[in-house]
Formats: C-alpha cells, sequence, structure tokens
C-alpha cells in the first residue's frame, strides 16, 4: 500500500523563464518533514506553491493521498493540506482569535458558523503557539514575530495531514524557532507529513528526516539528510565553502 502524503511524478516547474526543478520525483511519506533548501531565488516558494496546488507544473504530475491534485476541490483539499505562506497580509481587520478561527473554515458547515469545538481548538492552537492571553488584541498589533506564530496557529486548527510551511522561522527569534519546529516535528509524530522551505542548513539537520537540494537550472539532489546534508554538497548549493562541525548537540554547519 502507498503510504505516501504527497508524491511527483517527474515533476517541471518553471518560473521567469528558468528551471526550478525538472523530472522531479518526491514522496512524502506520513511521519516525514522534508526541508527545501536553496538561494534566494531559485525557486523554493514556485515548488511549495506548486505543491500546494496554487499554480500549474510545466509537466509531471502531483498526487496527494495517491489522488491527482487536479481532482481535488478548494474546501476538500484544505482538510488535507495546509499552507503557512512567507507573509500574511491581513484583507480586513481581524482579532487574534478570528484569525485563528480561519484554520476551520475548511471544516465548517455550509453556512460557515464555528462551533464551540471550533472555538475549543483555535484557543488550544494559540496556546500552543504561546498566543493565549491576547485573543481580543487586533492583528495590526502584532510583531512580526506574533504575527509567524498566529500562521502557525491558524495551521494548527486547520488539523491538516499535510502541513506546506514557507519559511516558517521567519522573524522568529531562537526560542520561538525551536518551539515552532518543536510542535511541527510533535505534529509529524502523530501521522502528520510536512514540507518546509528554509535557509539555516542546521534547523534542516535538527528537525528534517529528508532535504531537497534545489541548485539551480532545474538540478535537484533529495533523500535522507544524513545521505543529503553535507559540507560538500552544501557548498555548491550555496555557493560558499560551509565546513560540518561535530558538537555534543549533533553536527551543524558553518560558512567558511
Amino acid at each position: 500500500m502507498n503510504d505516501a502524503v504527497l508524491e511527483s511524478r517527474a515533476l517541471q516547474v518553471h518560473i521567469g523563464g528558468k528551471s526550478v526543478c525538472g523530472g522531479l520525483d518526491l514522496a512524502v511519506g506520513r511521519g516525514e518533514i522534508w526541508g527545501i533548501l536553496g538561494l534566494n531565488g531559485v525557486g523554493k516558494t514556485t515548488l511549495l506553491h506548486t505543491l500546494a496546488g496554487l499554480r500549474a507544473p510545466a509537466g509531471g504530475e502531483i498526487r496527494l493521498r495517491a489522488r491527482p491534485l487536479a481532482q481535488w476541490q478548494g474546501r476538500e483539499l484544505a482538510r488535507v493540506r495546509g499552507l503557512m505562506p512567507q507573509d500574511t497580509v491581513d484583507a480586513f481587520p481581524l482579532t487574534v482569535l478570528e484569525a485563528a478561527l480561519a484554520g476551520r473554515y475548511p471544516h465548517t458547515s455550509g453556512w460557515g458558523w464555528e462551533s464551540a469545538d471550533d472555538l475549543r481548538l483555535a484557543r488550544q492552537a494559540l496556546r500552543r503557539a504561546d498566543l493565549d492571553g491576547i485573543e481580543e488584541r487586533d492583528c495590526a498589533t502584532l510583531s512580526g514575530g506574533e504575527r509567524r506564530r498566529l500562521a502557525l496557529a491558524a495551521l494548527l486548527a486547520q488539523q491538516p495531514d499535510l502541513f506546506l510551511l514557507d519559511e516558517p522561522t521567519h522573524h522568529l527569534d531562537p526560542h520561538h524557532q525551536i518551539a515552532l519546529l518543536d510542535l511541527l516535528a510533535a505534529e509529524c509524530c502523530n501521522g502528520k507529513a510536512a514540507v518546509m522551505t528554509l535557509h539555516d542548513p542546521n534547523l534542516a539537520a535538527r528537525y528534517c528526516s529528508h532535504c531537497l537540494l534545489l541548485f539551480g537550472e532545474g538540478a535537484t539532489v533529495g533523500g535522507p539528510c544524513p545521505e543529503v546534508l553535507s559540507a560538500q554538497a552544501l557548498t555548491r548549493l550555496y555557493r560558499h565553502a560551509m565546513h560540518r562541525i561535530e558538537t555534543t548537540a549533533g553536527c551543524c554547519f558553518v560558512a567558511g
């Protein structure tokens, strides 16, 4: 039986006349966390949005739960995959609780009214994201880091099988970076799966089970982190000398 939550077959993604990936075969299983690494502008966000179904691939196929992504409808799709974008823009004023409740929309009735259980799950997600006690604050008054944690809370409230996150640690201090990724790891330990873009290979080494390296011009390398993350591969990836250092907390990579 195919246990992959997300698959791509011979996937081709293009943007601005350049190839992000050419012929990418990917299988993201339950319990796995995939990190997408690469230089700025190489197409990490474009690939993530393609995997989310927000843009059509140039070729190949994407499957969610073994079913072609193109066959999924909006609300049905949102019950299974959730996306945390790189930045959040509010079209109209919202309180923190209302923003978290937005994650429950795919699960509400046709009238869109939230149930007591929806409220409970939204408040629980806010607590997990260290945002309890500010439910009535206007989102416009939040710091960049608080907005990032609120985006995570909405995603947790959504309860998808697949988490797609674009630079989830953006704007976060080290404490909240670790706290956010700990929450994501806990979700995946319970049978979820995640794919996220990252700039820090050390966070990838610490939290990801697998990595996908985007080298540009369609070239990619993907697989389990111990096989993919090396000083040689990262030097090629970032076009800058990278060195691996062993510490009591595990390996880390530093720029030369």
